[in-house]
């Protein structure tokens, strides 16, 4: 609610600032002229980056308003709003931002020259200018991030809702309150606030001692319950440091296994994406001598990306989260986000056919649906193994279906062969019990012919690494979310649901209501209760994610 009253207020603010700014104006002088042609520069030398193409209509208007006035000096004085703007900037490592990229010292050096009273008015407006930019880039950065989605694999076409940054900031100085407007400018989710929150956690974690422990001793065979290990001193302290083991547990023999140690690596396992048998092995070892700076990354890292999520209209969202392998069903996003329905899932294989990450709208619901094979799987996979065994296309129930007249046949033939090779027949599977689709097909319309759905192939939701599918996402719970999408649609009652999924008969089900499904990549998550995870990157996109920012590069506007 807090970004929609936000953005609902800058017509209004757009009224009532120009006037307020016009009473403040002062008579035309050298100083006002410097400020105009620093802007018509388009590039103020000594700032990390000078350009400012992308925010040059935002300053010629926020100056326009009161006649190239200054706005942060009184004089050769910097006012004191300057001196809180500065503060903010410089606190935004809290944000998951670096300070230096809003040039905090540059800017504090040239206000200290200027004080002096000896500064030209050419010197003067260019830091006048500079601090104004750099606060637009600062608001722009931590509402809309600091790079496109697309730039780090995200398809997310999001259309730029950046508001009038300027207006904002007049609000601001108008008031002399800036954290009010910096504030309203993060995201609106509530995983935001828990990431800020876990930044400053393992910041100060980083900084202590303990934190620089030297790595775990090795050992060929993984340690068991009841087993002794050289390296549990250590593993203790730091499972202590986590949070995984108690600070008042004590098993008396130091280098025992005990079962409070196992716990503990359970729970440490769980929160890193590792299968929770409590055993240490050299996957487990790994993440525990994970350096917390690393961490204190991936925290930065994850921040960023929820600034790349589209604003959500109040009301129910899914959000599938591929590193953590998990569909979660909200009835009121961004308002809360804790969620009615929680589920694992299983996603599109790393490197071959990795899930996209996108943001849909779920409209349909199929039940026994079939399964019409994409052209990949159809050419790379089914017709060579019909090529070889004939018999494969009615052990799955499959059938072959002309894209001229829509005729169905079962025939395997040389001629039905060729039809296949040279795209004139298409495959599908019939609904029923060896469906690859399960019961039931969730429909969010998409040009990459992605959707979620159910499996009978129900091993594989065991597995701490679930990355195995051709790019869809299957459902453990399908009918539960099923039941969820379907809420608002009363006749569609839990029997009916599951009476649909196993009838071997097609229906389409339009949704009540679009919903909203978001397809994201984050490897650090933190829960309602302030659980945080950890977890594998599967698909290597906090690498690139860090690629995109180096390349963003010093003359980046």
């Amino acid at each position: 609610m807090r970004r929609i009253a936000y953005l609902c207020a800058l017509a209004v603010l757009a009224i009532v600032l120009l006037p307020a700014c016009d009473a403040r104006a002062q008579p035309a002088g050298a100083l006002h002229s410097e400020i105009r042609a620093a802007i018509a520069r388009g590039a103020i030398p000594g700032l990390r980056r000078p350009g400012f193409s992308v925010h040059a209509k935002a300053l010629a208007r926020f100056y326009a308003g009161n006649g190239h006035a200054p706005v942060w000096f009184e004089g050769s004085l910097a006012r004191p709003v300057a001196a809180a703007a500065l503060a903010e900037l410089r606190a935004a490592p809290g944000q998951g931002l670096a300070a230096e990229d809003y040039d905090v010292d540059w800017l504090e050096r040239e206000i200290r020259a200027i004080a002096t009273g000896t500064a030209p008015p050419a010197r003067l407006a260019h830091a006048e200018v500079a601090l104004t930019l750099t606060l637009l880039r600062y608001l722009s950065e931590l509402h809309l991030g600091r790079v496109r989605p697309t730039d780090a694999e995200f398809r997310y076409a999001v259309a730029q809702r950046e508001p009038a940054l300027d207006v904002l900031l007049g609000r601001a100085l108008l008031h002399e309150q800036l954290a009010p407007v910096i504030a309203a400018a993060e995201p609106t989710l509530p995983m935001y606030a828990r990431l800020k929150a876990l930044l400053a956690h393992y910041r100060q974690l980083a900084a202590q001692p303990i934190a620089e422990l030297p790595p775990l001793p090795q050992r060929v065979k993984r340690i068991r319950a009841g087993e002794h290990y050289l390296g549990t001193p250590q593993l203790r302290q730091r499972l202590r440091l986590l949070g995984d083991l108690s600070a008042d547990s004590d098993d008396g023999d130091r280098s025992l296994f005990s079962d409070a140690v196992v716990g503990a690596v359970r729970r440490f396992q769980e929160r890193h994406g590792l299968s929770p048998d409590g055993v240490l092995g050299r996957q487990t070892l790994a993440q525990l001598d994970v350096p917390l700076a690393a961490r204190v990354r991936q925290i930065e890292l994850a921040l960023e990306r929820l600034r790349w999520v589209p604003h959500l209209p109040p009301g129910p969202a899914l959000v599938v989260n591929i590193p953590s392998y998990r569909l979660l069903a909200f009835t009121d996003l961004p308002a809360s986000d804790r969620a009615a329905l929680r589920t694992r899932v299983i996603v599109g294989r790393a490197v071959r056919t990795p899930t996209p990450v996108f943001v849909g709208a779920m409209r349909l619901v199929e039940f026994s649906p079939y399964w019409n094979v994409p052209p990949s799987i159809q050419n790379n996979e089914i017709l060579p193994r019909l090529m070889r065994d004939p018999g494969y296309l009615a052990r799955e129930d499959m059938e072959l279906v002309s894209k001229r007249d829509a005729s169905v046949t079962t025939a395997v033939s040389a001629q039905t062969l060729a039809a296949l090779r040279a795209g004139t027949f298409r495959v599908r599977q019939r609904p029923g019990t060896r469906n690859a689709l399960g019961g039931v097909k969730f429909v969010l319309p998409n040009t990459m012919n992605i959707y979620l759905h159910s499996t009978p192939s129900r091993q594989l939701f065991e597995r701490a690494r679930r990355d195995f599918s051709h790019g869809c996402i299957r459902v453990d719970d399908a009918p539960g979310l099923a039941r969820f999408v379907l809420r608002d649609q009363p006749q569609w009652t839990e029997p009916r649901i599951e009476e649909a999924m196993s009838s071997g008969i097609t229906r389409t089900v339009r949704l009540a209501r679009d919903i909203p499904v978001i397809i994201f990549y984050t490897t650090v998550v933190v829960d309602a209760q302030g659980r945080a995870s950890f977890l594998p990157d599967v698909y290597g996109y906090d690498r690139k994610l860090e690629q995109a920012l180096r390349a963003r590069g010093a003359g980046a506007t």
